[in-house]
């Protein structure tokens, strides 16, 4: 009988207390996604401040970004008529070079590439940024140590039949790979990949130099 009326308390006690923890859940406010992002918002810009090359201005998002934003954390996916205004409007952003030429040194590029410093609250304003290309995507079939948030990027200008950078038939390949360096929205539209020159994180010259890098056929992306 003991046995029978400890069960018997027991079961009174779970039930008792998932009704109270159900009145408390019901009990709670209900907040909307904007209220979040925005109480989300105002506790990071409390926490941040100006520091070197870091300023709290890299906080606030355009267009582009708050859309990716929201939809990731709302679980909510964007149309795709979205995406691609999103994509249009990025398109637009992206500046040809100033002096016609799209690429410099495919070495130079390499060193770039596989540079991880900058942007950091330890950097000077006005410092030369690395790519940090390595941190998502494989360059040549040597590297021992790659990233793989990005696609693999090694042969990059082979596989797509690069084989002279004056080539009228490389253009196009050669537009896109501008552009996607340039700002890597105008082709993907919540893209994580740094928005290279509407950011100016890199220089022209500094993207000429990766240009050389993917498309070159002597680059060793492309060996």
């Amino acid at each position: 009988m003991r046995s029978v009326f400890v069960k018997t308390i027991g079961s009174f006690l779970a039930f008792f207390f998932m009704c109270l923890l159900s009145a408390c859940v019901s009990m709670q406010p209900e907040f909307s996604s904007k209220d979040l992002e925005r109480w989300t918002q105002d506790v990071l810009k409390g926490s941040f401040r100006d520091e070197k090359a870091v300023k709290v201005s890299i906080l606030e998002q355009d267009a582009s970004n708050a859309a990716c934003s929201t939809s990731q954390a709302t679980g909510v996916a964007l149309s795709d008529q979205r995406k691609q205004e999103i994509e249009a409007e990025n398109l637009k952003t992206v500046q040809a070079p100033k002096d016609g030429q799209y690429f410099g040194d495919y070495k130079l590029g390499e060193a770039l590439a596989q540079d991880g410093r900058g942007l950091t609250w330890s950097d000077a304003a006005g410092q030369s940024n690395g790519g940090q290309c390595y941190n998502c995507h494989q360059l040549s079939a040597t590297e021992l140590s790659y990233g793989t948030l990005g696609p693999s990027l090694y042969q990059y200008g082979k596989v797509r039949g690069v084989t002279n950078l004056s080539s009228e038939v490389s253009q196009p390949v050669i537009q896109y790979t501008w552009a996607k360096l340039w700002n890597s929205k105008s082709f993907n539209a919540c893209s994580a990949m740094p928005r290279y020159g509407h950011h100016r994180i890199l220089n022209e010259g500094q993207i000429k130099h990766l240009m050389s890098l993917l498309l070159d056929p002597q680059s060793p992306v492309n060996r």
